[in-house]
């Protein structure tokens, strides 16, 4: 027999290949969130520094850990340890004590990833799993806010910031007296839910209220997202999807009660719907990979989260959202397979 014989090769799925590889997409990823990052310290100072140091170092930490627990190659060079973490801590109060936001990074990559085997096998955005664990535990320091830009943020910490571990967190009214006037302690879509009140359009797009470390300024949130889709590592339906469905939900609350409801421009530039739409609903494991699913998909999480502003009990709802989003994927992708080349469906009767 030739030794130049061809040799039929044959590999399990998938077949086709990106050219561009998996460190690379985690890297202009963490590129896009830079920005929102400096801006993030920016607007409020050291706290919300060393809460993204320490959410990231925690991730990185235990993803080594579980590397070698179970005696994989390591894995924190591919940068998606550093995205959980700085996406955990951008979806955090600014104050959040630190050894909670070290314990919900614990949390992020153990159960939202170690346990399904590692990078490219969770079913859950990691970074939503470590949010949902700490808003479960810790409801309080979860929805307790601080002033943007307050004064002499960059040379003290938020109180609450330092608190021991397993300690009550020091009340930061006190604190709050000296940096800022007449602060409410409520997020723009607290304010609007609970008493009607509408912040102004330009204040949000700018960031210049409080609310999670990384939600505020919308401009940057969309320029990040304009950069990942140039790049080709996002696909643009699903936050196309997402926004338009939630625009289109608010707006159908809006037409129905004016007074009670906001308006669809207020929906979709508050909150943590843009950083939600753009980096965690894009999660390219969690999410369909049929053209319609992604549709589908985006949609049903933009729905989802408008009935929960206006209908649930919580002002927010993009983390539940997606986590439902993730969960209907597999069912998504399994109704939404295009017909296959040549196929007929069967006539019945």
């Amino acid at each position: 027999m030739s030794t130049n014989a061809h040799l039929l090769e044959l590999q399990a799925s998938p077949h086709l290949h990106k050219a561009i590889s998996v460190d690379r997409i985690m890297y202009h990823v963490l590129y896009a969130l830079a920005p929102v990052c400096a801006f993030s310290v920016w607007q409020f100072g050291l706290s919300a520094l060393a809460l993204l140091a320490v959410c990231t170092a925690t991730c990185l930490a235990t993803e080594a850990l579980f590397a070698r627990l179970a005696q994989r190659p390591a894995t924190i060079s591919d940068g998606s340890a550093a995205i959980t973490g700085v996406l955990l801590a951008l979806t955090l109060p600014p104050g959040f004590p630190l050894w909670m936001g070290a314990l919900g990074a614990f949390v992020s990559i153990a159960l939202g990833k170690a346990l399904f085997g590692g990078i490219g096998f969770n079913v859950f955005n990691p970074a939503l799993i470590g949010r949902a664990f700490l808003q479960a535990s810790f409801p309080v320091a979860i929805t307790t806010w601080t002033p943007s830009f307050a004064p002499g943020r960059f040379t003290e910490f938020v109180p609450s910031s330092l608190a021991l571990p397993f300690c009550k967190p020091p009340a930061i009214g006190e604190w709050l007296a000296g940096a800022a006037d007449g602060f409410s302690g409520a997020t723009p879509l607290a304010i609007q839910k609970f008493e009607h009140v509408q912040t102004d359009i330009g204040q949000l797009a700018l960031g210049m209220t409080a609310g999670s470390a990384g939600e505020t300024c919308s401009i940057l949130l969309l320029a990040a997202g304009a950069y990942l889709i140039a790049r080709g590592i996002m696909d643009w339906r699903i936050p196309a999807a997402m926004l338009g469905s939630a625009f289109l939900v608010s707006g159908i609350f809006y037409l129905a009660d004016s007074a009670a409801n906001p308006s669809p421009v207020f929906m979709l530039f508050s909150g943590g719907l843009m950083l939600g739409a753009i980096f965690m609903a894009t999660d390219m494991v969690g999410s369909p990979v049929t053209p319609l699913g992604v549709w589908i998909y985006g949609a049903l999480i933009g729905s989802i989260t408008i009935v929960i502003r206006v209908e649930g009990g919580l002002p927010e709802g993009v983390m539940y959202a997606i986590l439902l989003g993730n969960a209907t994927t597999p069912l998504i992708d399994q109704w939404t397979q295009p017909r296959i080349f040549g196929e007929r469906k069967e006539k019945h009767g």
